[in-house]
């Protein structure tokens, strides 16, 4: 039987984005369904509940992912939190699987802006009025690096480019350009990371 992932993501633009690559990125067969939360302080106030309500009747082939923006935050910190909470649920995660590896606690670093920044290409096909070599400059990079906020930094391209002059648009935005990623090409270490936690479960 084909694996089944539940997805937890704090933001409707992360679900936006995962339903466009999906596809390209999931082992084949693999079905999802995604739960988006209206940020993370929500997602986290509710994980622990639903972690222990999925532990008293996962399937054996489903699996879960769980997917929250650093925002600046300890890396570290995030981790250790959602591993406590899957821990006190009784399930076991690709950091510590116990019994067996069922979930993937996973950290967008700094955002999932800094995944649409990690494929240029994927960018200039949704925005074809972006400069063409942008990513050459030390400012874009490195998209995990990016300094000042990821998503303030890809608005801020993205306007001088003359999109999204009312500010940025983010689900709207993150649907474009995901639906051009290709992820071997990404240059985020973190989308990577993303993508191998889900074929190692």
């Amino acid at each position: 039987m084909n694996h089944h992932f539940e997805i937890f993501l704090e933001e409707p633009s992360a679900e936006a984005f995962v339903a466009e690559v999906w596809g390209k990125m999931a082992p084949a067969g693999a079905t999802y369904q995604t739960h988006a939360f209206q940020g993370k302080q929500e997602l986290l106030a509710q994980l622990p509940m639903q972690l222990k309500a999925y532990a008293k009747w996962i399937p054996d082939h489903f699996r879960i992912v769980i997917l929250v923006d650093e925002d600046r935050q300890d890396c570290t910190g995030i981790k250790t939190l959602l591993e406590k909470m899957c821990r006190d649920a009784g399930l076991g995660t690709l950091t510590a699987p116990g019994s067996g590896a069922r979930v993937a606690n996973r950290i967008a670093v700094e955002e999932l802006e800094a995944w649409m920044l990690g494929d240029p290409v994927a960018l200039r096909m949704a925005f074809p009025k972006l400069p063409p070599t942008f990513e050459k400059s030390k400012a874009y990079r490195d998209p995990d690096a990016v300094k000042g906020g990821t998503w303030e930094a890809l608005e801020r391209l993205l306007q001088k480019a003359g999109y999204y002059q009312g500010g940025l648009a983010k689900v709207d935005c993150a649907r474009k350009v995901a639906a051009h990623i290709e992820p071997e090409r990404n240059l985020s270490k973190s989308f990577k990371v993303f993508q191998s936690g889900i074929h190692r479960l």
